[in-house]
């Protein structure tokens, strides 16, 4: 074959081919009337808030999900209220979750307890101290200034009403 008989045909196959992919209707098309009653026809899904009654075509491909919180929210209630049999759950990620949970349950343990020896020891405290209110021995105090204040039947009161406030709330 010669070199010119050729060339319309190395031509004509690409431009055949381009006009096959232009004649194939598009994957995703979506049609819809917008605000002004336009007719609009794009491969993106319409903006949001246009209502279902002026969308007039959807891809058959799309597959209509929840947006996220919603879907997360809603995949969380379906398996809080049916949780899928054992044999159909991975198990790794049942070790895993079960892990985390005992983890989450250990710190939880551990902030009760801290929270718990804080309170003890606030406890003990204000009960020392209000003995030492009560036994009628010279109690003084450090003001603001730094300078020591020996406490009037007032001061004295005052502390007292404090200590029994700090027992009444610490000491369970």
């Amino acid at each position: 074959m010669r070199q010119e008989a050729r060339l319309p045909l190395l031509v004509a196959v690409p431009v055949l081919a381009a006009l096959l992919a232009l004649a194939l209707p598009a994957q995703a098309q979506w049609k819809w009337r917008d605000a002004n009653g336009r007719l609009t026809v794009s491969d993106l899904p319409p903006p949001r808030g246009t209502p279902d009654k002026d969308i007039l075509q959807r891809p058959e491909t799309v597959v209509l999900r929840p947006p996220a919180a919603a879907a997360s929210a809603a995949s969380a209630a379906a398996s809080a209220a049916a949780p899928a049999p054992a044999a159909a759950q991975d198990p790794e990620l049942q070790a895993r979750r079960q892990a985390a949970e005992q983890q989450k349950a250990a710190q939880e343990k551990a902030a009760a307890d801290r929270v718990a020896a804080q309170r003890a020891e606030n406890c003990q405290r204000a009960r020392s101290h209000l003995a030492a209110l009560e036994s009628g021995q010279r109690v003084a105090r450090t003001n603001s200034r730094g300078e020591l204040e020996v406490l009037d039947d007032r001061g004295r009161a005052e502390e007292t009403r404090a200590a029994r406030a700090v027992i009444a709330s610490d000491c369970r």
